[in-house]
């Protein structure tokens, strides 16, 4: 991903705090012969056994699953380089808002592409591990408190449909353009245009802009 230095992560925890608010990922491999890539948008997570955010992405693992039917999952069969992208809080950006002209419209938008290798896991307690990791990262953080312990023998029912896999990360961009490019009171206003809007993906991008200093 392209990212001009002035839309690269404000601070180090930037890129690991998206990939955590925003765990539905494409992932993306080449396919067999010279065919069309493949990309398949799947829940990923950050290593389950940090305790913390990582200030930095490289180095770590992301875990994941699919549904094995996939033929994107036959493809995986070695261990396979991958992008994985995430997309966090975006929206278009009128330029009436900026009050001036000439002036063009934009958007601003964040994402954190990651660059890696890819294995499949095929033991069925380290897959049934995964979905439950997975459960506990989403339902702690979107859910309603909802207790997986009457379900777990559902979830080895359904297993041998499930693959999972770990993705070592090697690179990870990031960009949040977040109207960095304006001054800074047309950067204000754009702001203020997000926060009053109804939708809750632009009163996001009005949160991460009220963080840049």
């Amino acid at each position: 991903m392209f990212v001009p230095d002035l839309y690269r992560e404000p601070e180090a925890t930037w890129m690991a705090e998206l990939v955590r608010g925003y765990p539905l990922a494409q992932l993306s491999s080449n396919g067999d012969g010279g065919a069309a890539p493949y990309a398949t948008h799947v829940p990923v997570i950050l290593d389950p056994q940090l305790k913390e955010l990582p200030p930095e992405l490289p180095g770590i693992t992301l875990w994941g699953h699919m549904n094995r039917a996939n033929p994107h999952w036959a493809a995986l069969a070695e261990p396979t380089p991958v992008v994985v992208a995430f997309r966090g809080p975006h929206g278009y950006v009128s330029p009436a808002v900026y009050e001036t002209t000439p002036a063009a419209p934009t958007w601003n938008f964040t994402a954190v592409h990651i660059r890696g290798v890819l294995s499949r896991i095929e033991s069925e307690e380290d897959t049934l591990e995964t979905v439950q990791a997975t459960v506990r990262a989403l339902e702690g953080r979107f859910g309603a408190g909802w207790d997986m312990s009457e379900s777990v023998d559902y979830f080895r029912r359904i297993l041998p449909g499930v693959g999972a896999f770990r993705v070592a990360v090697s690179q990870a961009d990031g960009m949040f353009k977040l109207s960095q490019e304006q001054e800074s009171d047309a950067r204000e206003r754009v702001r203020c245009s997000f926060a009053g809007q109804s939708s809750g993906n632009q009163r996001e991008v009005a949160a991460m802009m009220g963080r840049l200093s």
